[in-house]
């Protein structure tokens, strides 16, 4: 079992005035995570040319097994081991091939990023599964997911913020310049809310969890995080209201898939930081930038606030990772977020 880990503060909360955090410097657009290729230099070098104001660690799940967003992420847990079955990664006694050869891909991408992206300064994003995705994709050596079992849970989430924290460091000893901010991908816990997810045999469902249970659980992960937290999930019925209660300092989410606008105005008025994707992230023919951001002023028009706050308030990215598009279509999305952000500046 993994020791608990006790919440330590923020890098940007300052002794001085009292513990109140200072305001992250947002970049005005970025990635999601992932993108299509085989090649982690050519990525991050695709990466910080078209989003050189707040560049993000590009996944490359094309490289196979251990590549993908649960293998990755199990690769950065401590003192717990996974395997890949043919139903999909399991959590074992000991560490095995699987589990190597997805801390391999993990140390490549850092050793890309010593070499395109050592005197970057400035906000830098990393991904990992959050913890309820985290439980839901791996299953437990006899059993069904981890996701069930709250145990197992409470030592996943311990795990994985203590390999985080880690990798942050790892990341900063890279790139000193680094402001990094930690991006949790929740795509499953609606399904887990809702009593969605299949079991193992795959012919029932596992049974709903209480919201206050996936709240408390997500808060102390987010909480025992050295840097700020950014929580995503492009699925429909997103919980961004259960996201901005768990402490996190921002929320990313599918634009056009957010049909109630009251847990939007609450974040903004909590301070939240918003990263709306406003372009598909599979090939698509896409609007002019201008358009884009025309399209951002008027959903901010209808929440109620100021224009002069909406620059400051949001970061633009595509609405979901860009792996399953055409390496020229990532190219032009990320471009296209980085010139709709520009109009969003007053003149």
């Amino acid at each position: 079992m993994v020791p608990p880990i006790e919440p330590s503060a923020p890098d940007d909360v300052s002794p001085e005035d009292g513990g109140t955090a200072t305001p992250v410097a947002w970049g005005p657009a970025t990635g999601v995570g992932s993108l299509p290729g085989t090649d982690p230099a050519e990525a991050l070098r695709l990466v910080t040319g078209e989003l050189p104001d707040f560049p993000h660690q590009a996944e490359l799940p094309d490289r196979g097994p251990g590549a993908d967003l649960i293998g990755r992420s199990a690769a950065l847990l401590v003192d717990l081991a996974v395997e890949l079955t043919p139903a999909g990664w399991r959590l074992v006694p000991r560490a095995g091939v699987d589990l190597r050869r997805a801390r391999e891909l993990l140390a490549r991408d850092l050793d890309a990023l010593h070499e395109v992206a050592e005197g970057y300064a400035g906000p830098w994003k990393l991904q990992a599964a959050g913890p309820w995705t985290l439980a839901a994709g791996l299953e437990r050596t006899r059993g069904d997911r981890a996701v069930v079992d709250a145990g197992a849970r409470r030592d996943l989430a311990q795990s994985l913020t203590e390999g985080l924290a880690a990798h942050v460091a790892d990341v900063v000893a890279r790139v000193p310049g680094a402001r990094v901010v930690v991006q949790l991908d929740e795509p499953s816990v609606p399904a887990v809310l809702q009593g969605a997810l299949p079991t193992a045999s795959g012919f029932g469902r596992l049974p709903a969890v209480e919201a206050s249970v996936v709240e408390q659980e997500l808060a102390a992960v987010v909480a025992a995080l050295p840097v700020p937290v950014v929580v995503h999930c492009c699925a429909s019925r997103a919980p961004l209201e259960l996201f901005r209660s768990a402490g996190a300092a921002a929320v990313s989410f599918d634009l056009g898939l957010v049909q109630d606008l009251d847990p939007i105005g609450a974040a903004v008025e909590a301070g939240v930081h918003l990263l709306p994707g406003v372009v598909p992230g599979t090939d698509a023919s896409l609007p002019a930038p201008k358009a884009t951001a025309s399209r951002v002023q008027a959903w901010w028009r209808e929440l109620g606030f100021p224009a002069d706050r909406l620059a400051d308030a949001v970061t633009l990215t595509p609405a979901c990772g860009l792996a399953g598009a055409t390496p020229g279509y990532a190219r032009t999305a990320m471009a296209h977020v980085r010139e709709a952000a520009r109009y969003l500046r007053p003149e």
